[in-house]
């Protein structure tokens, strides 16, 4: 490959390098209002998508969580962003939200451990993945 761009012909000299696509998955569950997680994000990393695998629906009078990182629990999500009480894989998402938004671009310049802050406490079991961009600092 070429790493260096040091003219403007494709194939010899523009850089032809890019990032590779990381995944860290961890079993999750609603037994504590808030599930710290082993899942480090490294610092400047782009959030790719994050998928919460649910085996056991999120119960009780809120079936929903908030993804977010130790100092920031709803950096990712808002504190109900994410469907608990659906069976299946359910896909997590920013939303409407700017401050969101640039959070998955780009993590920040430290690295995160990722919350999942349930609503309530209750039965639900599942395993959270996150792909992310590592170190892409696109912010």
């Amino acid at each position: 490959g070429i790493k260096n761009t040091t003219g403007t012909t494709v194939g010899s000299d523009m850089k032809n390098t890019g990032y590779v696509l990381m995944s860290q998955t961890e079993a999750v569950d609603q037994t504590a209002g808030t599930d710290t997680t082993n899942i480090i994000i490294p610092a400047n990393s782009q959030l790719v998508s994050a998928d919460l695998y649910v085996s056991v629906v999120w119960n009780g009078s809120v079936s929903t969580a908030g993804l977010g990182y130790v100092g920031d629990a709803t950096a990712f999500t808002s504190a109900t962003g994410v469907a608990g009480g659906t069976l299946g894989v359910i896909k997590i998402t920013a939303g409407a939200n700017k401050a969101r938004v640039d959070a998955w671009a780009d993590v920040g310049s430290t690295d995160r451990r990722l919350l999942l802050t349930n609503g309530n406490t209750g039965t639900g079991v599942g395993w959270l993945t996150v792909t992310y961009i590592q170190n892409v600092n696109v912010g």
